[in-house]
């Protein structure tokens, strides 16, 4: 049978897009409300039940209207029609769509709208069995009808909702099991990074579990300042001392008496590092630590010790060797416990030696040996106390380092500078990460306690949560009191009346209950010891791989645009989403490292500033709509997620520079253009004086932006102001405000005049956007189409031969625009580039504000310096899990916004200033709060 043909789509007007994408004017609608037909190849995007405002899409068709299921319809209509024209005939109208558009269908079976991308076999790839009988032939027709049956079957089943319930279920079982883990393993990160890891390349060290801090001179004289630590053992250990000394002071030379004592002394930092000689394990070495365990005598605050191959070398290797050995650390293991309830003490197992390269005195030195000797070290020292667990620590990492290295020893039983250099760093990040606490530093970190704030907050969650079940209660008994019945009379089912309306309370309180849940992920993932976290290792191959692959799924899945202008909505969103996509992949690969790539990430942000100003200027410039619910419902979705995270997270604000950067931005642009006098199209369009006005309001803003630039000072007393200061001071400064705002100062403003130019050129008629038409007039076309194109690569070849990146830095400001421009124009000359859009990256365009704050703490981890392990031992497979349960996250987050933002801001004036003196409120509280917090953290 086929199906009534749908109303005719309505008639869409002008309206901007901006940075945010689906932050929009008024009343912006969530992803949930568009389609998302091939950028969501196998999730059947639910529809709506509730219809959700919207407002008239404009200059790019940023925001759409109506509800999903409307857009359906339109989507629908639109391509039937035009498959009618194409046949000729009313029955296609309900039954397929335009050839190869991919546009979405609706579904014969009435089954809930779901959206297909259609095979392009024939001109007229429908779903239905009658158009595929009339338009496909053979094992094509029969090929066609499977896929789309086998299409409709998967979005029938695989829905955005059924993939966050899997990821649900996917972080409940990761959750257990690594629980399960810790209890079974230990929760002692300093274990993990004692006894084991993996090399990274050729040189990185990987702890198990956790991430080891790079140490700089500065910081390891400040932990190590009134220090004093003793190196205790034979040459082997001797290495290790000098590679120590080496992170205080490089400028340290291997020099002096091998077979000596060695002091040193750093006279600033009061540090106070000794290399005591004693080759074996004898009397001597008891007596020096004898003195140690004395009152009278100043302990060492870190003892490092280890011997045997001198014993196994002089005694050619005998049982009889082995078996003094086992007698005289028996002697020592009780002095060294008692030594390490107040020193920490460190018994360094023999590494393995290459024996290939070992000289003729040495031969007897085996492997077997010296396993044997590590084995009797250990069972001594460990059973060495009555405890569970001994004090002293096995340092057995240097054999897993060693075995990877010695093949490049010298002479086979001393190892190359670069192990020695590692295993001198895990020293100090077993010491001093406890002290310092670095970002990057996890291993030997403890849990950070829970602040006043954050326990409240954890409150607050908690009564939402038990305020919804109870809601939920109540639903659900109603529900049941309303239930059907049999009229006994007429045997017929009497169906009650029951108003399914859902309160604006139960709307917050289930939204606060989602957030809850997620904000405990967030905290468990980069605040608890839960889950494990490893440091980054940059390759080639580990960026530009990914980078391809997207680019392969993003040029497979596109369809045709519904307009044809410059930068419609369908674009933005496309190109939002690709740069977020590319911006992940540097992040999580450490790509900042290699500066071409830092170089071009930085056009991307740029970029995503550039969409911010020509969105936000178009918009005001087109509707004048200068009113406090646009500021509001703009602010409250850039800033929400932001805000709940520094509460959650105990994270300041400007800590997530991006979004006060782009939060600061849109005041600017609002306060330039709301300032009397108020100049919009609608004006100037009657007079041409108003345009020059607006040149004079942009020419003003420029001059202001240069003076701070270039005027530190004058920034930093703007910012300093309080509140201000409270979120833009970092590690109590603005100094990383000044720098971010003044790496992107320019490209606002660009933005905003290309809007300007461009919708000056619209008006009159200068530019061509209908559907396959170039822009301008070809020759002008193809002049523009070379210049784009040999702009953009020059910018690309000048990032690539960039010395440092200050000089980088300085430069960008001026020059990001020539890339940004250049691909604008690439992209929106040619018509037949400006017709199609890849909805794989528009999909991730629409929460792209959502990935780029929730990659801070459950992709990444340690606040952006690591990487969240989800699933160890598997590299390949713990990042497609945790990408996974990420994107669910992060859309989940962008419908809550949504629905909190309908119920927070409303349109209602009145209503909105008592919302607003509310929240005012409670930033208040949350000053206050904040300062008690520091005075008792001083």
């Amino acid at each position: 049978m086929s199906l009534p043909p749908p109303p005719p789509p309505p008639s869409a007007a002008y309206s901007p897009v901006t940075l945010e994408g689906r932050l929009g004017p008024v009343t912006p609608e969530s992803w949930a409300s568009g389609p998302p037909s091939q950028a969501q190849p196998l999730l059947r995007q639910e529809a709506k039940g509730e219809e959700e405002e919207g407002e008239e899409t404009g200059v790019l068709g940023a925001w759409g209207t109506g509800t999903a299921e409307q857009q359906r319809r339109r989507g629908w209509g639109e391509a039937t029609e035009a498959a009618a024209a194409e046949e000729g005939q009313a029955e296609a109208r309900g039954a397929a769509t335009a050839a190869g558009s991919g546009s979405p269908a609706g579904d014969a079976r009435g089954g809930g709208g779901g959206w297909r991308w259609q095979p392009q076999c024939c001109p007229c790839a429908a779903p239905l069995p009658r158009a595929a009988a009339h338009c496909c032939h053979g094992g094509t027709k029969m090929a066609a009808l499977a896929y789309n049956l086998g299409k409709r079957e998967i979005n029938h089943y695989f829905s955005v909702r059924s993939a966050k319930v899997l990821a649900l279920v996917a972080v409940l079982l990761l959750a257990a099991c690594h629980f399960v883990s810790r209890r079974y393993r230990g929760n002692d990160s300093c274990e993990y990074l004692l006894s084991s890891g993996r090399f990274l390349g050729e040189k990185v060290w990987q702890p198990h579990s956790c991430m080891m801090h790079k140490y700089k001179i500065g910081e390891a004289k400040n932990c190590l300042v009134n220090k004093y630590i003793a190196f205790i053992g034979d040459s082997r250990i001797r290495q290790l001392f000098y590679s120590f000394l080496k992170i205080i002071n490089p400028q340290i030379k291997e020099e002096g008496n091998k077979h000596e004592n060695i002091p040193f002394e750093d006279k600033t930092a009061s540090v106070k590092v000794d290399f005591l000689w004693h080759p074996e394990v004898n009397g001597s070495m008891k007596q020096c630590i004898k003195v140690w365990t004395e009152d009278s005598v100043a302990k060492p605050h870190v003892v490092v010790a280890g011997a045997a191959t001198w014993s196994i070398k002089i005694h050619n290797g005998s049982n009889e060797a082995l078996s003094q050995y086992k007698m005289n650390i028996t002697s020592i293991a009780p002095l060294l416990e008692k030594l390490a309830k107040t020193s920490d003490v460190y018994w360094v197992l023999q590494d393995p030696v290459y024996e290939d390269l070992l000289s003729e005195n040495r031969k007897m030195i085996t492997n077997e040996k010296i396993d044997a000797y590590n084995e009797a070290a250990v069972s001594i020292l460990n059973s060495s106390t009555k405890n569970s667990k001994s004090n002293v620590k096995m340092f057995s990492v240097s054999k897993l380092i060693a075995q990877e290295t010695i093949m490049e020893s010298l002479d086979g039983l001393h190892l190359p500078e670069s192990s020695r250099e590692t295993s001198a760093m895990i020293l100090m990040n077993v010491y001093c990460n406890k002290i310092l606490k670095p970002i990057d530093g996890s291993c030997c970190q403890p849990r950070p306690p829970l602040t006043l704030i954050q326990k409240l907050a954890a409150c607050f969650f908690t009564l939402s949560m038990i305020g919804y079940l109870i809601f939920y209660v109540i639903h659900r008994n109603a529900h049941r009191k309303n239930k059907p019945c049999p009229d006994l009379e007429s045997g017929e089912e009497k169906k009650n009346i029951i108003n399914t309306s859902v309160s604006p309370l139960e709307i917050l309180l289930q939204s606060f209950c989602k957030l809850g849940l997620i904000m405990v992920y967030f905290y468990l993932c980069d605040r608890a010891n839960l889950f494990m976290k490893e440091n980054k290792f940059y390759t080639h191959s580990s960026f530009f791989v990914p980078i391809t692959y997207i680019l392969v799924l993003g040029i497979f899945y596109n369809e045709n645009t519904k307009e044809t202008k410059v930068l419609n909505r369908e674009q933005t969103d496309e190109w939002k989403g690709w740069m977020q996509l590319v911006i992940l992949i540097y992040h999580i690969s450490g790509a900042s490292t290699f500066l071409p790539v830092y170089m071009h990430i930085r056009v991307l942000v740029a970029a995503y500033l550039f969409q911010t100003g020509y969105g936000h200027f178009s918009y005001f410039w087109i509707k004048g709509d200068f009113g406090i619910h646009r500021v509001c419902q703009v602010l409250f979705r850039l800033n929400f997620l932001v805000v709940v995270l520094c509460i959650v997270m105990d994270r300041p604000y400007q800590f997530y520079y991006f979004v006060p950067l782009v939060t600061v931005w849109f005041m600017v642009i609002y306060v330039t253009l709301a300032l009397w006098p108020q100049i919009i199209q609608k004006k100037a369009n009657g007079n041409c004086f108003w345009h020059f006005g607006l040149l004079m309001k942009l020419a003003f803003l420029l001059s202001c932006i240069c003076f701070l630039a270039y005027s530190q000072g004058a920034f930093e007393k703007i910012f300093s102001l309080w509140p201000l200061s409270k979120c833009f001071e970092l590690k109590g400064n603005v100094y990383e405000w000044w720098f971010r705002w003044r790496l992107d100062r320019y490209v606002v403003f660009h933005g905003m005049l290309f809007a300007f130019i461009y919708l000056a050129l619209q008006k009159h008629q200068v530019l061509s956007e209908g559907k396959g038409e170039p822009l301008f007039s070809n020759r002008v076309s193809n002049f523009l189409l070379f210049i784009s194109v040999v702009s953009f690569l020059t910018y690309s070849i000048w990032a690539s031969s960039c010395k440092n990146k200050a000089e980088c830095n300085e430069l960008h400001p001026s020059v990001s625009v020539v890339q940004i421009l250049a691909f604008i124009l690439i992209r929106n000359i040619p018509g037949y580039a400006r017709s199609v859009y890849s909805s794989f990256f528009a999909w991730f365009g629409k929460i792209s504000l959502e990935l780029f704050i929730c990659q801070y703490h459950i992709w990444l981890a340690a606040d952006t310096r690591g990487i969240l392990v989800l699933v160890p031992g598997n590299p390949m497979l713990n990042i497609i899990v945790s990408t996974f349960i990420f994107v669910c996250v992060a859309h989940e987050i962008s419908q809550i916004t949504n629905d909190l933002a309908q119920i927070i801001i409303p349109k209602d004036n009145s209503s909105l200033l008592k919302r607003l003196a509310c929240i005012a409120v409670f930033f208040c509280g949350l000053l206050i709060l904040s300062s008690l917090q520091e005075k008792s953290e001083r």
